[in-house]
């Protein structure tokens, strides 16, 4: 019975693949849906975007809420404190709008700075390479055009999450441990 068993999962094991309709070692399961869907990195802003599409807010209402939450839980690749970029159709008017809502850098802060204190290239740390944010006012521009919803519901879960927590993901207690050598180069992050 032992062997048996043993040649059986054997055979599971070499023959396994996700799905027959798609490639093997896929990742991630197909998804239909009729009404509307939403796709992120976070399960918990994936969450609050397809809430705010039950609650009648348009994909701009839901995609502003998944970021708010992302700039929370995923603060090492989105925030408040970034850029925020979209393309949006409008079904209404059949027309392709984008957005760019990139910060600018601080006036004073040019390219003549950085040739005389002798940079061959913005540092990748620091406050050098820090520009004005511009994905809050970017929310705001997306949302007088194509939102539904007032900001203060589109706003209310991330808002919800960062009074009461959420489980820090691996990938992101992963990047947080790896920049203590580099924090602790300057003690008033310490303190923080």
């Amino acid at each position: 019975m032992r062997v048996y068993l043993t040649v059986i999962l054997c055979f599971s094991f070499a023959f396994s693949a996700d799905r027959i309709s798609s490639r093997n070692f896929a990742t991630r399961s197909e998804v239909i849906a009729r009404h509307g869907m939403a796709a992120t990195s976070q399960p918990l802003a994936t969450q609050i975007a397809l809430d705010i599409l039950k609650k009648g807010g348009s994909a701009v209402d839901a995609a502003i809420a998944a970021n708010a939450a992302l700039g929370l839980m995923e603060p090492t690749g989105n925030g408040i404190g970034g850029d925020l970029f979209a393309i949006v159709w409008d079904a209404n008017s059949q027309k392709l709008y984008g957005l760019n809502a990139s910060g600018r850098s601080p006036k004073s802060l040019t390219l003549a700075y950085f040739k005389e204190n002798g940079f061959k290239k913005i540092p990748s740390h620091g406050p050098l390479p820090v520009s004005v944010p511009g994905c809050v006012d970017g929310w705001f521009e997306l949302h007088k055009r194509f939102g539904k919803l007032k900001m203060q519901v589109i706003l209310a879960p991330a808002i919800r999450y960062a009074r009461e927590g959420f489980p820090v993901s691996e990938l992101i207690s992963y990047y947080w441990g790896r920049s203590v050598p580099f924090l602790k180069k300057y003690p008033n992050f310490e303190k923080i």
